[in-house]
């Protein structure tokens, strides 16, 4: 079964990162949640980072707010790919140093980035690394995708009614 690690800086973060659980679980791809610090608890990040391949983990989604050095820490540890979730946080300059601090990476390190607080997109993105090498998974991708072509074509309806 094909398993995506979700962390996240701190408990704060949350709110946000539940969309990317929230679309896996749709995916019917196994979950890992847990909070890892790049600042508070920096041996927690290298252990992780280093051995997450080594439990399974196949795309490792971070979210983090602030300086968010959290994803590229792990994409730096980590050989597996990471996708970053700037998180617009109370500390944060209206999520910019967040936006920033993750999508510019060193050369040989990279990080996918997605949209402040796009962790929808981060599952999404993830699911479909995923659905690269696993039919079952791509078949769910392209059914949801349908689902939103679906949705657009309903809402074109509604408009003309009026």
């Amino acid at each position: 079964m094909s398993k995506v690690g979700i962390i996240m800086g701190s408990i704060s973060d949350m709110p946000v990162m539940e969309k990317a659980i929230e679309v896996l679980q749709g995916f019917d791809i196994e979950v890992e949640v847990d909070i890892v610090s790049a600042h508070r608890t920096p041996e927690k990040l290298f252990d992780y980072s280093k051995n997450a391949h080594t439990k399974g983990i196949q795309v490792i989604i971070a979210g983090a707010g602030g300086a968010a050095h959290l994803p590229g820490m792990v994409a730096s540890l980590s050989p597996l790919p990471v996708i970053g979730v700037p998180v617009k946080s109370r500390n944060s300059i209206d999520g910019w140093d967040s936006v920033l601090s993750i999508l510019q990476m060193p050369g040989g390190v990279p990080v996918a980035t997605v949209a402040l607080d796009g962790a929808l997109n981060a599952g999404i993105l993830a699911a479909q690394i995923l659905g690269a090498s696993d039919k079952c998974i791509l078949d769910k991708i392209i059914m949801y995708k349908e689902g939103l072509k679906q949705k657009v074509i309903e809402g074109a309806k509604q408009i003309k009614k009026q």
